[in-house]
């Protein structure tokens, strides 16, 4: 019942904000790589291309990313646009079901309308694969996914981006792809013991990252990148190049080579036009 009154409840919501709006896959292509889709929906070790299946592992367990294709049965190929929509900006699967967190709808709630449907309509584009993803393995309680229902009450803030009037251009399109379909502050910022980001320190870096992996402070505090140049911002988004001599490593490494090495020199300028601008905070050792 509880899944059924949401399933009435977000399709309204959408019967009140729908347009006639058709997906342009040219342009869901590029978006795709603003979103990161690629690097978490393939399962390493030769997976097929967004069929599912990578494993990431948290302290409440092991999530398994679904198959994103256009398989009808295993992927999401009988999605509408709505349907995809609304999973993307409301957490919220077809079925009534609320996704967890570890699939970034916190961040992708920011993008707007076209974006999602553009992304949908390159989806739709690729070759349907046929893989069902593994069940997460989740420790009890987190098992339970309608407790997601109160999580979200209480820690989802599903206001779209909304533009800086004082900001430039450049600015606010920064701020709508690191805060939105770049999710940046989803592994750089850290979260608390129910899994929910510390605003008071976004992009402030994260001891416990994906796989347990430290990821770096990103704010122009000390310990983040307060001696890059835009400059450098743009050549490590670009190339992995760090301003010491260094590369990035961990999970960022795939995330330049599938995503950021392939966005426009106008969406690499506003990133770091945006990140400069952060307020910063010290990293602590």
């Amino acid at each position: 019942m509880t899944n059924i009154i949401r399933s009435l409840l977000s399709g309204l919501f959408f019967l009140t904000t729908f347009n006639a709006y058709a997906g342009d896959a040219v342009r869901g292509e590029y978006v795709f790589h603003t979103g990161g889709c690629g690097t978490c929906h393939t399962a390493e070790n030769g997976g097929a291309f967004l069929a599912g299946g990578r494993e990431l592992k948290t302290d409440f367990g092991s999530f398994f990313t679904p198959n994103i294709t256009p398989d009808p049965d295993t992927g999401i190929g009988s999605w509408s646009d709505e349907d995809f929509v609304r999973a993307l900006r409301r957490g919220v699967s077809p079925d009534g079901d609320d996704y967890y967190p570890t699939f970034p709808y916190t961040s992708y709630a920011r993008m707007t309308r076209e974006d999602a449907v553009d992304l949908k309509a390159y989806l739709d584009s690729l070759p349907a694969v046929r893989n069902k993803a593994p069940d997460h393995d989740l420790a009890f309680p987190f098992s339970i996914r309608m407790s997601m229902i109160g999580w979200k009450l209480l820690f989802f803030d599903n206001d779209p981006f909304k533009p800086d009037a004082s900001k430039s251009e450049e600015w606010n399109r920064g701020a709508y792809l690191v805060n939105g379909p770049g999710h940046c502050g989803e592994c750089h910022t850290p979260r608390n013991l129910l899994g929910v980001v510390n605003t008071n320190k976004y992009l402030g870096g994260n001891k416990n990252g994906p796989e347990g992996e430290a990821v770096p402070n990103i704010t122009p505090g000390k310990g983040g990148i307060g001696d890059w140049s835009k400059d450098d911002i743009i050549s490590a988004l670009e190339t992995g190049f760090l301003p010491d001599g260094d590369f990035v490593g961990g999970a960022m490494t795939d995330v330049i080579e599938d995503n950021t090495s392939k966005l426009t020199a106008g969406d690499l300028q506003a990133i770091a036009t945006y990140l400069t601008s952060l307020e910063p905070i010290d990293s602590k050792d």
